[in-house]
């Protein structure tokens, strides 16, 4: 089955929202004998950020991850129970084509991880993989990529020299273009500045609010401050479940739980 990803029109409701283009229900994930997220359903919408927040070892990058698969790397990981769809595809489904799946759902990881090659071909090894070749539409998507990254002015000079020689928010804003060159649909960060200091932040957190008008987007944090800024969504995660979802407005200034109140006003965590 090839994952062929669109995103249905809102349903007609007193309450528009935009479309969901992740829906999750009654997800039951374990390692082994050890079950790490219990009972969780939410839903993510198209050309938002939406922020998983938590104490460390809550379940939010498991989570995360649950959404392109990547936990499948590891053997004792699986999914007991419950369904992801993205776009009302079941990303489960043993037909589904992992490789293609990662297309349509790019990730950037806690710490950049550039490949030991040029500024030039860390944006053109997804391409090439998918056998693009020709110079132009090669050069062109690098070019665009580097620009929606905000990083082409820094570096359209450098192109051809290793992308080990960028400063660590140039290497996080490199390795958010390369998942860009593959044009998924959703972007997942785990993580994205954790590494960084406060400028570099900064110009991820810029960024984050401009690839929002065309991407979905899912970022775990351990910065509450960080998750107010860049989200329009937040899920607050302890223990493996799901507290509170709701607009980062109201997780913030009005949570309904009182578990979200301690953690958002400091209390514990």
């Amino acid at each position: 089955m090839s994952l062929d990803i669109q995103v249905k029109p809102a349903e007609a409701g007193s309450k528009v929202l935009p479309p969901e283009v992740i829906k999750i229900r009654n997800l039951d994930f374990s390692y082994g004998e050890s079950q790490a997220l219990f009972d969780i359903s939410m839903d993510v919408y198209e050309k938002e950020v939406t922020a998983f927040i938590g104490p460390s070892g809550c379940g939010k990058s498991t989570f995360l991850r649950c959404f392109n698969r990547m936990n499948d790397l590891i053997d004792i990981a699986k999914i007991k129970s419950g369904t992801i769809k993205i776009s009302d595809v079941d990303i489960y489904d043993e037909e589904i084509d992992v490789i293609e799946l990662r297309k349509h759902v790019g990730m950037v990881f806690q710490k950049s991880n550039p490949f030991p090659k040029s500024i030039y071909d860390n944006i053109a090894y997804g391409m090439r993989i998918q056998g693009i070749k020709k110079s132009s539409e090669l050069d062109s998507t690098v070019e665009s990529c580097l620009k929606s990254a905000a990083l082409w002015g820094e570096v359209k000079d450098r192109l051809n020299e290793s992308a080990l020689g960028l400063s660590g928010g140039q290497q996080q804003r490199l390795c958010i273009a390369r998942a860009l060159a593959v044009k998924p649909k959703i972007l997942l960060m785990d993580e994205p500045c954790s590494a960084l200091d406060p400028i570099a932040t900064a110009k991820v957190e810029e960024l984050i609010h401009e690839l929002k008008k065309n991407y979905t987007i899912v970022v775990v944090t351990h910065n509450m401050q960080q998750a107010a800024r860049v989200s329009d969504r937040t899920a607050f995660f302890y223990l493996g479940r799901l507290i509170e979802y709701g607009p980062t407005e109201q997780i913030f200034m009005n949570p309904e739980n009182s578990q979200t109140e301690a953690y958002v006003s400091g209390r514990f965590g």
